[in-house]
């Protein structure tokens, strides 16, 4: 349900106030938008009217926001951005074909983009907008309309598609291994470790699952897979790594196990959505087409070649 009418200021008067604010200016902002002066400051004044708020303190010739116009000002302006865009997207696509999707940095860039050309030859009606979101956000307070998520089947407010779980692998360069003589799982315990800070207890569950004792387990802290990854073939350490999103980091030789003992992630990789959009035809067909890529897509490590 929409606000009362009183709160939904016509166009033309956000307008007039957004251009008005972000020029500092009456006369620049009626330039902009092709009216008279004395237009824009009766638009300006009709708003403050509407909203029962002084936006401006006008002082001879100038203008300036108020703080609660600086606020405001803000608010506006990412919402006439969002207005502005839902506009181009649908001119741009007739049919309203417009997938705006949510990724998770690595999965995306590693993943999905490389398939992607796939999904659009085959839906040429459908548009896809990427955006990076590293956790679970309220799909009614953002224009996105699907999301991958990796955690445990829950997204508030929105319903989940089940689409991979997740094995990872101690991972660093040959040359550190052959260094550090990493044979056993508990010679990790002497070398640095590189955490994810999104999954902190990643070793001490690979740990516990090789039976290693230990008291405590530090290191360096990253926020994504690749600068991770990029780190342990940097020789800077040792990375635990889903092994889908580093084969061919695997097969060029650049990453090595560390100590060859996988273990499977308790989180799964959803595609999570509101409810109400379920039978969107641009997300239903790309639902459709995801679930059936994974499951044609050998998600495995490759063979490796022995280092020694």
């Amino acid at each position: 349900m929409l606000p009362a009418r009183r709160f939904l200021p016509s166009l033309s008067l956000l307008a007039a106030f957004e251009a008005a604010a972000r020029t500092g200016s009456i006369t620049a902002a009626a330039k902009e938008l092709d009216l008279t002066q004395s237009a824009v400051s009766r638009q300006i004044k009709a708003l403050e009217n509407q909203l029962g708020i002084e936006l401006f303190l006008r002082e001879r010739q100038t203008i300036r926001l108020t703080i609660a116009g600086e606020s405001y000002a803000r608010e506006i302006r990412d919402a006439l951005q969002r207005i502005s865009t839902a506009s181009l997207n649908l001119r741009a696509n007739p049919k309203g074909g417009t997938l705006n999707l949510a990724i998770l940095p690595t999965f995306g860039t590693r993943w999905l983009a490389p398939r992607l050309g796939a999904f659009l030859s085959a839906n040429p009606g459908i548009t896809i907008n990427l955006v990076t979101r590293l956790r679970p956000f309220d799909f009614r307070l953002e224009s996105i309309d699907a999301a991958i998520h990796f955690g445990q089947p829950s997204w508030p407010g929105g319903e989940l598609s089940f689409l991979m779980k997740e094995t990872t692998l101690p991972c660093c360069s040959p040359a550190f291994k052959a260094m550090h003589k990493l044979d056993q799982p508990a010679d990790v315990l002497d070398v640095p470790l590189l955490h994810l800070a999104t999954r902190p207890d990643a070793w001490e569950r690979w740990l516990t699952h090789c039976n290693v004792p230990f008291e405590s387990v530090t290191g360096m802290l990253f926020d994504q897979f690749a600068t991770a990854a990029q780190a342990a073939i940097g020789g800077i350490g040792v990375a635990l790594l889903p092994v889908f999103l580093i084969q061919e980091e695997l097969r060029r030789g650049q990453l090595v196990p560390a100590i060859d003992r996988e273990i499977e992630s308790r989180e799964c990789y959803y595609l999570a959505y509101p409810k109400e959009r379920m039978d969107y035809p641009p997300l239903a067909a790309f639902r459709e087409w995801i679930t059936a890529e994974i499951g044609s897509t050998e998600t495995g490590r490759p063979d490796l070649v022995s280092t020694g």
